[in-house]
């Protein structure tokens, strides 16, 4: 059996720090939010990855920052002076037992580069050094940038992530054929919705039995906190959300018994 990622009933993991937008003040993707996602009980941090002209890695979710100034076109300075943070300035702030989940953005660009120049194949040599033992994992839509990740890092776990709505069964069967630890699926593939009809989403019980029966972890993002009880009943291995302080407290009650 692969090891675990995941040692959490569930994992908790803030995306972007302590969720999409602003939650208590808190501006997503900046130091302040992921600081904050681990105070009030987010015991990993969801990351996103992306890469600018002049090779400097930061976290940011968007292709372009404010006025339509795309990323991979702007220097470090100018991502800075945006606000964005240097991924290796975060991985300096949080605390050392804390586990980070990259979100890798691949863009235009990697097509004009070599496997090896990739921002996948970048960001693997920034985690050799910079990780130091934290817990980590590299999520992406992309699975050439999964297979870079795996060519630079062996060591690092992977994850191959899916959209809203997608396909629950062929994402299962994809994840098990590749090259990853985890699938990372959005949480609107779960339950029937306008694409995915009642009759072909099977229960979330025997998606995390398939899942887990072809050695993999389960993690399920943006759910709803009204789905919190379910998923975890049903052994999901890490939940990223977008609201750490109400769903630090639901974990609390699940993990007390008194979750209804």
């Amino acid at each position: 059996m692969t090891p675990r990622v995941f040692t959490g009933k569930p994992s908790l993991a803030g995306h972007r720090g302590m969720g999409k937008g602003i939650v208590d003040g808190h501006v997503q993707n900046t130091l302040d939010s992921f600081l904050a996602a681990v105070a009030t009980g987010a015991d990993w941090v969801e990351v996103d990855v992306g890469r600018t002209a002049d090779d400097g890695l930061f976290v940011v979710h968007d292709a372009a920052l404010a006025e339509g100034v795309f990323l991979s076109d702007a220097t470090a300075r100018t991502a800075v002076e945006h606000g964005a943070v240097r991924v290796t300035e975060l991985l300096d702030a949080l605390p050392p037992a804390v586990g980070v989940i990259f979100d890798v953005k691949s863009s235009m660009d990697d097509a004009r580069r070599s496997a090896g120049s990739t921002t996948a194949a970048m960001l693997a040599r920034t985690c050799s050094q910079a990780l130091r033992g934290r817990p980590a994992v590299a999520f992406s839509f992309d699975p050439a940038a999964l297979r870079h990740l795996r060519e630079e890092l062996p060591s690092l776990p992977l994850g191959l992530l899916t959209w809203l709505r997608f396909p629950i069964g062929q994402a299962v069967a994809a994840a098990a054929h590749l090259d990853v630890q985890v699938l990372a699926v959005h949480g609107g593939s779960l339950w029937p919705n306008a694409v995915n009809g009642r009759n072909d989403v099977p229960s979330v019980q025997r998606v995390v039995d398939f899942v887990h029966d072809a050695d993999r972890e389960l993690a399920v993002w943006c759910p709803s906190e009204r789905r919190v009880k379910a998923l975890a009943a049903a052994g999901v291995d890490a939940l990223v959300v977008d609201n750490v302080p109400r769903h630090a407290r639901a974990a609390w009650r699940l993990n007390a018994g008194r979750l209804v």
